[in-house]
């Protein structure tokens, strides 16, 4: 069974379990898209100048009108790799199209000389599997059918025993190609695994698990910057008499208030919203897309609520209580800082409001 297991992830997940394959999945797509479309560019050039050709050489004017088509194609898909996100489904179907495409190219070149062993085709074989970072289950397929396209379409075109040793070649190279595309997309599978992993412990806050400062100032800088995004609210909250708590019970358990408050928000905002600790005791949430007052006070309220229950000291007649100070982004602000004052100016302000622990900058 153990062995069933590793080859299904090996043909399905590239060698790693599936919770970390879909975690960088579209990373691979994007690194894809790159490659494709340089490589557009180059189909472009190629069948551009197999076209022209075709004009002054009589064995090349047979291919014309898939030369032309090819040219269209090509540009029409650098056309269409120009408005599609890179992470999208649909580029990775169009190049598996054009792999496809590539096929049949070198088909036309075998039935151009059926007296010569159909090396174009084999090189294909070797060359497509390295240069998409898929499910090997899919490049699999892909070779599978364009082999079996090959064959049948050379059976009648080729004489007999060229024909016989291009099946023994297409057959041990389809298998080649499989294996070479396992192994490639395990190695890059793997590369961008550890790279996730190393942004993710760059960006993460060791004390609470959420994002640290860095990584908040980046992602809210990232929205502000968004021509599509005029709507935000910004939440910035402490923990009231901090200091206090670190120096009645000492750090120990001013850090584990820390630690629960940070395991408070991470519960209370597992969306779209960005969420992290700020440094001290200071935590900031940015909520997307909304504008609403109201929402934004019962957001606060929740917190204020969650914490006040979630949160312990030893002496457990006491409660930790939490002030936020809200700003209302409404398209203006484009620096984390500017948005950032608002919020910290209505913080301030909070600490005076014991009943509710809570203002929105005006």
């Amino acid at each position: 069974m153990e062995i069933l297991k590793t080859i299904r992830n090996y043909f399905f997940y590239s060698g790693i379990e599936k919770d970390e394959y879909n975690a960088v999945k579209k990373d691979a797509y994007v690194s894809n898209y790159e490659v494709w479309r340089i490589l557009h560019f180059l189909m472009v050039a190629a069948f551009a100048f197999l076209y022209i050709s075709t004009f002054f050489n009589d064995m090349l004017k047979s291919n014309s009108l898939f030369y032309l088509i090819g040219l269209v194609y090509s540009v029409a898909v650098i056309c269409i790799f120009l408005v599609i996100k890179k992470d999208s489904l649909i580029g990775q179907l169009i190049i598996y199209l054009s792999i496809s495409l590539l096929f049949v190219f070198s088909c036309l070149i075998t039935q151009n000389k059926p007296d010569i062993p159909a090396t174009t085709f084999i090189v294909f074989l070797l060359i497509s599997p390295m240069s998409m970072i898929d499910k090997p289950f899919f490049m699999t397929i892909e070779l599978c059918a364009a082999s079996a396209v090959f064959l049948i379409w050379m059976y009648n075109v080729k004489p007999a025993d060229i024909w016989e040793m291009d099946m023994i070649n297409v057959v041990i190279f389809t298998l080649v190609g499989i294996v070479l595309n396992i192994i490639a997309n395990s190695i890059r599978i793997r590369e961008f695994v550890l790279t996730r992993k190393i942004n993710i412990q760059k960006d993460t806050d060791e004390l609470t698990g959420l994002k640290n400062k860095g990584a908040l100032t980046r992602e809210i800088n990232k929205v502000l910057a968004d021509e599509d995004t005029d709507k935000g609210i910004m939440f910035l909250l402490d923990v009231d008499r901090f200091k206090s708590i670190n120096d009645t019970y000492g750090h120990d358990v001013g850090d584990e208030v820390i630690c629960q408050l940070g395991r408070t928000l991470g519960k209370l905002f597992t969306g779209n919203e960005i969420a992290g600790r700020f440094g001290g005791d200071e935590f900031i949430i940015f909520i997307r897309d909304t504008d609403d007052r109201n929402e934004a006070k019962k957001i606060a309220d929740k917190i204020v609520k969650s914490a006040s229950e979630n949160i312990t000291l030893p002496d457990r007649d006491k409660k930790v209580s939490v002030s936020i100070g809200a700003a209302i982004y409404d398209g203006r602000e484009k620096n984390y800082s500017d948005i950032f004052r608002k919020a910290d100016k209505a913080l301030y302000r909070s600490k005076a409001d014991e009943e509710t622990r809570f203002c929105i900058c005006e």
